[in-house]
């Protein structure tokens, strides 16, 4: 049973912040039909901005308490306008173009990202600091702590925001009145240009406290560390339904606990032979499964709640 807990705290926590990078990936396809594959790359620059944020606000004698909040803010206005940028840049001009122009312009755009952030910070992993008390906390014999605790509460509560948006006010009507007809929503007034450009910045700041709640969480911030991210969030993505927005939040959730518990318990039955070192196995097993018995995902694709 405390195997149980443990991996279940575990899974909810890391398929909080699958949900998070999900939503930027469900987000851009409901509008666009598009699969921005340079999605985990805006990942990892918010962890990096972040990082640096926080280095050069420490350094001149901030404090904690401030330099956090101030990194964080710093670090979505800076993913939000990459977000515009890439949008504005790599993928406008191809629109119209046939679907697979843009898929492998977004392949590129996250290899150029990539390589990008490896010339500014460098190969090697770089230590996050850490600001907030990390004490543990025993729940049933399972361990959680503090900053596990902040990550899936600020998730949620991260989440529960973007649904009233997307349902509740002027932006968000106008995001799902083109995501179901673009025609249709520009003959009744609305700038098709403008809330696309928007959906790319509200996934991209997304994707920026994501990057944080990573870094914050294992310690660490590396160039690479948003490409098998965006994969497992795309996973999760199409597990709950692409283009849906509950799907991704539903599918990033799942796709963590059958993580952990996968690699939980196969670990523990095999003597730690298999388990974390085969934890990835298991996101794409999911994306085989749900490609080749329910295409659509979970909640299939809802065209009058996409966004």
């Amino acid at each position: 049973m405390e195997i149980f807990l443990q991996q279940l705290i575990n899974g909810l926590v890391q398929g909080s912040v699958y949900a998070l990078v999900a939503l930027g990936y469900t987000m851009v396809y409901g509008i666009l039909g598009l699969i921005n594959f340079a999605h985990g790359e805006v990942v990892m620059i918010g962890a990096m901005l972040a990082l640096s944020a926080l280095t050069a606000l420490l350094g001149v004698g901030v404090s904690a308490l401030l330099a956090l909040p101030l990194s964080i803010v710093l670090a979505m206005a800076g993913c939000m306008a990459l977000g515009y940028g890439i949008e504005r840049i790599a993928y406008r001009p191809l629109r119209h173009a046939p679907r697979l122009a843009p898929l492998i312009t977004a392949i590129g755009v996250s290899i150029v990202l990539q390589n990008l952030a490896m010339m500014i910070w460098g190969r090697s992993y770089h230590s996050f600091p850490q600001l907030i008390e990390n004490n543990p906390h025993n729940f049933g014999g399972a361990i959680i702590n503090d900053i596990q605790i902040i990550i899936f509460i600020l998730a949620l509560a991260i989440m529960a925001g973007l649904m009233v948006v997307v349902h509740r006010t002027r932006l968000g009507r106008a995001m799902r009145a083109v995501a179901e007809n673009q025609h249709a929503a520009q003959l009744m007034g609305v700038d098709i240009n403008r809330v696309i450009s928007i959906t790319f910045m509200l996934g991209s700041a997304l994707a920026a406290i994501a990057g944080i709640m990573v870094s914050a969480n294992y310690g660490l911030a590396h160039y690479y560390m948003g490409f098998l991210l965006g994969l497992k969030a795309f996973t999760a993505a199409v597990l709950g339904g692409i283009g849906n927005l509950r799907g991704a939040m539903l599918g990033g959730l799942l796709l963590g606990l059958i993580e952990s518990l996968g690699a939980g318990y196969i670990g523990d039955m095999t003597g730690g032979f298999m388990g974390s070192n085969y934890q990835d196995v298991f996101a794409f097993f999911v994306l085989i499964a749900v490609l080749v018995f329910r295409p659509s995902g979970l909640f299939g694709e809802r065209l009058a709640e996409r966004a």
